[in-house]
């Protein structure tokens, strides 16, 4: 197993050097091939597109990080995703990698392109796609073809976003297959590069062997038959560049949207510098610290208006703002606490009167429009026959029935932990959240890995018992060093980002930016639906 780095300056070395490696995509030989053809590479042409010295937010850069080694990697799912300025408006943009299997779509590049479709419908906003894919990858096709979240999904996204007047923008610079055919040509506009850009349902092969006829593909579905011919195009172009200027004149030209209000005002700097942030951070996970010292390096000015802040102590609530926007925090207080009554509670655990406290700060967040921000690091509920008969099964559910059905906009940040229910109640991936991203030092599962391990091992060994086998106390330790190893690897931020629990691993000197330009896009939704939780525990 690979060993965990002790330092910040170890962790932050691993994901830089794991960030350049998937950017360099399908590898230097690829890249190459790609520029003789006369191609910009996807991420050649985000760059060209967006606007100079503006933001880009990559999303799932890590997607199928380790994953289908046994076909030779698909490194960030063989496709490019991010939120980013075109002619000064916030868009989504899509872009295929040819340099990784020739842009073809593995399930991971299903569920990563469903991910930046969703991100356009719930932000409303403008979405860009740059198609050069072969198409689905058909030594899998059978988990990525059928199922109601496969290949098939994106079309019915392109359907429904244009029914909600979500512009749509796609340029065909490379192969554009068989079903992928009709991704751009179901855009607003389908642009193509003239003598690299090809699109039809079935190529020169494939129309030999059905049917008898020899055509060559760029008569079959070039960007002179679609564009002169056919009428499937709207515009060819001479080079990628002149694609991605036409897409920047487009953009320059569209309307605004009714936007969501939320309140903005001045940005300040936080009280504590990015060095201090992560100082303030241990990285001995099962050390206390000081939650508030943590959004004091993320908040404007360090200043935190608590809700209940001698109530409930193990979570964090209050008012903040972030590069200016409001934002309403909940955040895992992870020192030992005392109560008035003087009872010692445990940090990162949920106690009844944290949930309850949180509940309600969530309910008060949606009545005052402010968007809400999960800072996790929760090792779940408390436990034992005390929690229990002060019915913390019915206070943990008021709070995910709060936060659950909330209008307003989530986010969340994965500190530390993020184990069993206290993932759910802190708005995990299941409970939509508008950005989720994880910092190095981030751990989810179900529970420890220490716990985990034990309990696994307890498991295993009343298994072979069973069978009439006793283990030796090396045998054991041998098994729990295995059973751990497996669990922890499991544990990594990169595992989750991988397959897309989180949105992606960051620098935790970046969560600003993250959370700002993520609040800066739900502002271009307006929020329509009423706040409403049902019925709720008492």
């Amino acid at each position: 197993m690979e060993k965990i780095a002790q330092t910040w300056e170890d962790l932050l070395a691993q994901l830089h050097q794991k960030s350049a490696e998937v950017k360099l995509g399908g590898g230097e030989a690829r890249i190459a091939a790609e520029h003789k053809k006369g191609k910009l590479t996807a991420r050649e042409r985000i760059d060209h597109l967006v606007d100079k010295d503006a933001r880009f937010l990559e999303v799932g850069a890590f997607a199928a990080d380790g994953m289908y080694e046994e076909e030779g990697g698909c490194p960030s799912a063989g496709v490019v995703v991010g939120i980013g300025y075109v002619s000064g408006r916030m868009c989504v943009i899509v872009a295929n990698d040819a340099t990784v299997k020739a842009g073809a779509w593995f399930p991971m590049t299903a569920k990563k392109s469903l991910r930046a479709q969703e991100i356009a419908m719930e932000n409303r906003l403008p979405i860009i796609y740059l198609v050069d894919s072969a198409g689905v990858f058909l030594p899998m096709q059978d988990e990525i073809f059928p199922d109601k979240e496969h290949f098939g999904r994106q079309f019915r996204n392109n359907s429904k976003m244009s029914a909600m007047g979500i512009v749509q923008v796609a340029a065909i610079m490379g192969s554009c297959v068989a079903g992928g055919a009709y991704l751009p040509i179901m855009s607003d506009e389908a642009l193509i590069v003239d003598k690299t850009g090809t699109i039809f349902l079935a190529g020169s092969y494939l129309v030999k062997a059905a049917i008898g006829e020899s055509i060559d593909n760029e008569t079959l579905g070039g960007a002179t038959t679609h564009s002169e011919i056919s009428g499937v195009t709207d515009n060819k172009y001479d080079s990628d560049q002149e694609c991605l200027e036409a897409i920047r004149r487009i953009f320059s030209t569209l309307g605004e949207n009714p936007k969501a209000g939320f309140d903005r005002t001045a940005a300040k700097e936080p009280s504590l510098s990015g060095e201090e942030l992560l100082e303030a951070f241990p990285l001995e996970r099962v050390k206390p610290y000081e939650m508030l010292e943590i959004i004091a390096g993320l908040v404007d000015g360090g200043e935190l208006d608590e809700y209940k802040k001698d109530y409930g102590k193990t979570l964090i609530c209050g008012t903040a703002r972030i590069e200016g926007w409001a934002v309403g925090i909940v955040a895992n207080q992870r020192k030992v606490v005392k109560t008035a009554k003087g009872e010692m509670q445990m940090g990162g655990v949920i106690y009844s009167d944290s949930a309850d406290k949180a509940a309600r700060f969530i309910m008060n967040c949606n009545q005052r429009k402010i968007p809400l921000l999960f800072l996790q690091d929760v090792s779940g509920f408390m436990v034992g026959s005390k929690a229990e008969h002060g019915g913390i099964i019915k206070d943990g559910a008021k709070m995910v029935n709060a936060m659950a059905n909330s209008v307003v906009p989530k986010f969340t940040v994965v500190l530390g932990n993020s184990y069993g229910a206290g993932n759910y109640a802190m708005c995990g991936k299941a409970y939509d959240p508008r950005l989720i991203f994880s910092w190095p030092t981030a751990q989810m599962a179900v529970m420890s890995g220490s716990s985990a391990a034990k309990t696994l091992l307890q498991i295993k060994v009343a298994s072979l018992k069973k069978t009439g086998k006793e283990i030796s106390e090396e045998e054991e330790s041998r098994l729990f060093e295995e059973i751990t190893n497996k669990y922890e690897e499991q544990l990594s931020p990169y595992y989750a980002a991988a397959r897309l629990w989180v949105d992606g691993v960051i620098d935790p000197r970046d969560t600003r930016q993250a959370i700002s330009m993520g609040i800066e896009a739900a502002n271009h939704a307006a929020i329509l639906e009423r706040f409403n939780v049902g019925v709720i525990q008492t």
